[in-house]
């Protein structure tokens, strides 16, 4: 049968917008309307549509952190104060700017209006809900304890998020400085060198190699800007596709962890992201085993996820994750470990892992504030270098000629 999208207005006014299989849209009328509603419009979803809608959803349609931390916290505060979770999904389904999410909401609100459980509608959208997430909820559900649980997950994103703003704004100053920096150099290379090599041309100037290489590339990109142009994009493109495969990835993975100054960031990061996301789900009820399945999931670097997975083997035959972890101290700092022992051994292990959590957040906090300090003599000494290196290639023929002329 066809699905339609369709607009529809309740007999006491209220909008209601969603999917629904039907005959035809005489038959869609007729269920709207036993269901109380009245049809005000509708759009025939055919495969196309659908492909389209699928084929954009990587590219255009994904849904921010932003987005679901305001969901998250909006949801609680509904349902605190009473509101049905139905009527909670689909006003904030109207409240929401992303028509992506908006579509999500509309479906998940079709499926627990028609008795489907909430973590099991939010289970069939992964791209959108994370297993972290979905697990949460389905324990809040359980327990009858939902709203504390929405609270936790808000608080879990309001930590990921400043993190994520911490860490990006420390990179926007160097990247910002590199990008000038080869911004102007092609530029001088395109328009300033050709000139030049004409001049030395004419005067017939014997050339050294650094200004032979100079002339060359500043003629090259002048001639085959576009050429450039599409080696960036494709260099660009096959190296996400390659961060997408096992190996692409272990290698940028194991690049990162040997940088001096972005490998203590890496560690203390996904430390911070271990813990909290661990001190949550153990709270949440959720059994270790599982709770260590979900926390190596939602690990960004293949290392640290390897480390928690190898130590779920251990931890499933009775051994202590205090001592599963071991191993891995070039990953997880001695501190760690011995804190988790520490919390094993008191029975407060999810609170021992919030504190931890915040003192390594904080750590990240301080790190990246250092960064810009770190990378500016740095910077300083590469633009010092190429303008070094481009001004001697070009005033070393000029002095030759004008020791000529003497």
């Amino acid at each position: 049968m066809p699905q339609y999208f369709y607009t529809a207005k309740s007999f006491k006014g209220e909008l209601e917008t969603g999917t629904l299989e039907a005959k035809d849209k005489k038959e869609l009328s007729k269920i709207l309307h036993q269901k109380g509603y009245v049809l005000i419009g509708v759009e025939l979803e055919t495969e196309d549509k659908k492909r389209k809608f699928e084929i954009s959803l990587p590219f255009f349609g994904r849904v921010s952190l932003t987005e679901k931390m305001m969901f998250t916290r909006n949801l609680q505060v509904m349902i605190s104060a009473g509101v049905s979770l139905p009527r909670s999904l689909s006003i904030l389904s109207e409240q929401s700017k992303n028509k992506i999410f908006k579509k999500v909401l509309n479906e998940i609100g079709e499926m627990v209006n028609k008795g489907d459980s909430f973590s099991d509608s939010l289970k069939k959208y992964p791209d959108t809900f994370s297993e972290l997430f979905v697990n949460m909820v389905k324990v809040g559900e359980e327990s009858g304890t939902l709203e504390e649980v929405l609270k936790n997950l808000t608080f879990q994103m309001e930590r990921d998020y400043e993190l994520k703003s911490k860490i990006v704004g420390a990179m926007i100053y160097p990247a910002v400085i590199i990008c000038a920096m080869i911004g102007i150099g092609t530029l001088m290379l395109i328009m300033v060198i050709p000139q030049l090599a004409e001049t030395f041309r004419e005067l017939e100037v014997d050339l050294p190699p650094t200004t032979r290489f100079v002339i060359g590339l500043g003629e090259f990109l002048a001639t085959f800007w576009y050429l450039v142009i599409i080696l960036i994009i494709v260099l660009s493109f096959l190296f996400r596709r390659s961060l997408k495969t096992r190996g692409g990835k272990r290698v940028f993975d194991k690049i990162t962890l040997k940088i001096p100054i972005i490998s203590p960031i890496v560690k203390k990061t996904n430390s911070a992201q271990t813990l909290r996301t661990l001190s949550s789900l153990i709270v949440s009820g959720i059994p270790i085993v599982h709770a260590l399945e979900i926390v190596s999931g939602s690990l960004g670097n293949i290392y640290f996820k390897e480390a928690i997975a190898q130590s779920i083997e251990k931890v499933q035959k009775g051994e202590k994750l205090s001592l599963a972890l071991r191993p891995y101290q070039s990953l997880y700092p001695l501190m760690v470990i011995q804190m988790i022992e520490i919390g094993e051994e008191t029975g407060q292990t999810s609170e021992i892992l919030a504190k931890l959590a915040n003192f390594y957040e904080e750590e990240v906090t301080n790190a990246t504030k250092n960064l810009s300090a770190i990378i500016e003599p740095v910077l300083m000494l590469l633009i010092g270098g190429a303008v070094g290196f481009f001004a001697i290639s070009m005033i070393q023929p000029i002095y030759s000629m004008l020791g000529a002329i003497k």
